[in-house]
């Protein structure tokens, strides 16, 4: 609401319908102990207009992705987002349906979320997608919930090379369930130590996560993990960058059990960190242990083909024990956003938006390379990678930013001991005049 509509009289109807005399007697409840009682420090009463004019004034203050060149990742890319998808998303009957817990009343908005999740089955090579989590972070941690409840085992091995932050989450999902163990596979040379894993593996092993590409932007061994587990019970389970999709083997194609990801790349923006969504998808023997909701396509008594809510594992719907999670919702606009994206780059331009990403990358790389900046890792990379470098790097990042260059994401915010790693992510949109000026800046750092 952009404006309050009631009067003093309307105020003072309302105060009477309630018994009260005046607003004091609204919080007669909250022990005055706690209650603030000094002034704020808020600027004198304006105008609709005088309002607006402050409002934008404090929110030019931002840097965005749109007013810089965006060299920042670690989670969150700066993609090209076709004009087509805010066009879809701002009708009306979608745009009011942010998170549809009744979707089974709209046709239309079951529609969608089939084709989304058919597209997302197509691009990671599973069988079954449910209707999007709330972000990659969730979905990763639903997923080892998932393995340990399908395979009745206790122990989760974790790729220290994931996004510290969703393992951070993975972390804080499972405190309650204080029987299950995590256990940090270690790393070597920026990913997965196979034969580290090796050792860690054994019968009660639930499931093994990796990244891929994985948190410092390296290409993970995914298919010699996938080898590795083929005999075995536990779950494969790969968070994916979605775009990464478009030149890499799909997890399918190399045994993933689960495939889940952030799902921010698919045309949503980056919106000061959300919201967003989280993809997940399964091999079909795993559909009714998946969290969330399904949604299928069948025929109505008229033989008309219509689409409904297949699955609902959530205990607002079934006995609460056999809930598979209390995740209750999807992203529903953010899903909508992705199919679109999907529809609207095609199988072709989502591979050129990847093909880009990674030769771009690559450039920079080797430009950055050139004037003296040494890498932390030298494995093959998809679109990111981390620079050392000679003084702290939050002082290049505060430096460049206020030359209007994101200059990418310095990794002591991860951990303090990284206060001299700059990880850099580039996309289709990074043009090689916006990357040359940038290396010339960072010569001169």
């Amino acid at each position: 609401m952009k404006y309050i509509p009631h009067t003093k009289e309307d105020i003072e109807l309302m105060l009477a319908d309630l018994g009260m005399d005046n607003f004091e007697d609204l919080w007669k409840e909250i022990p005055e102990a706690v209650r603030f009682r000094g002034s704020l420090e808020l600027p004198e009463p304006m105008s609709e207009y005088e309002l607006f004019g402050h409002l934008s004034s404090m929110a030019g203050r931002n840097l965005s992705a749109a007013s810089t060149v965006s060299f920042m990742g670690a989670g969150a890319y700066d993609h090209f987002v076709p004009s087509v998808v805010d066009h879809i998303l701002l009708r009306g009957e979608f745009y009011t349906a942010y998170t549809p817990y009744q979707p089974e009343v709209s046709q239309g908005t079951l529609q969608v979320i089939y084709e989304y999740q058919s597209m997302i089955t197509e691009l990671t090579g599973m069988d079954a997608a449910n209707a999007s989590m709330y972000d990659g972070a969730t979905a990763l941690a639903e997923a080892a919930l998932m393995a340990v409840d399908v395979t009745r085992k206790k122990k989760v091995l974790v790729a220290e090379t994931i996004n510290p932050r969703h393992l951070d989450v993975v972390v804080a999902y499972l405190l309650g369930r204080a029987e299950l163990e995590i256990v940090k596979v270690p790393a070597k040379d920026g990913k997965v130590d196979i034969s580290g894993l090796q050792e860690l593996l054994d019968d009660d092993t639930a499931a093994v996560m990796i990244q891929q590409p994985n948190f410092f932007g390296q290409l993970e061994d995914s298919r010699e993990i996938g080898e590795l587990l083929k005999d075995k019970k536990a779950l494969y389970v790969v968070s994916a960058d979605p775009i990464s999709l478009g030149v890499l083997e799909a997890p399918g194609n190399y045994g993933a059990d689960i495939v889940l990801g952030e799902g921010q790349p698919m045309g949503n923006p980056l919106s000061f960190g959300g919201p967003y969504l989280g993809f997940f998808a399964v091999k079909d023997k795993y559909v009714r242990r998946m969290p969330g909701r399904v949604v299928g396509a069948t025929k109505d008594i008229e033989g008309k083909r219509g689409f409904v809510l297949t699955l609902q594992t959530r205990e607002q719907h079934i006995r609460r024990e056999k809930a598979t999670s209390n995740i209750c919702s999807n992203q529903a606009l953010n899903a909508l956003a992705a199919a679109v994206y999907l529809s609207a780059m095609g199988k072709e331009g989502l591979h050129d938006a990847a093909k880009q990403s990674l030769q771009k990358a690559h450039y920079l790389y080797k430009e950055l390379v050139a004037i003296g900046y040494e890498p932390l890792y030298t494995n093959p990379f998809f679109k990111e990678f981390v620079i050392k470098t000679k003084r702290p790097a939050k002082e290049i990042v505060k430096t460049l930013a206020k030359e209007g260059i994101l200059a990418g994401v310095n990794l002591d915010i991860f951990n303090p001991d990284w206060d001299h790693y700059l990880m850099i992510a580039v996309t289709e949109k990074r043009s090689r005049d916006e990357m040359d000026k940038f290396v010339a800046r960072m010569g001169d750092l």
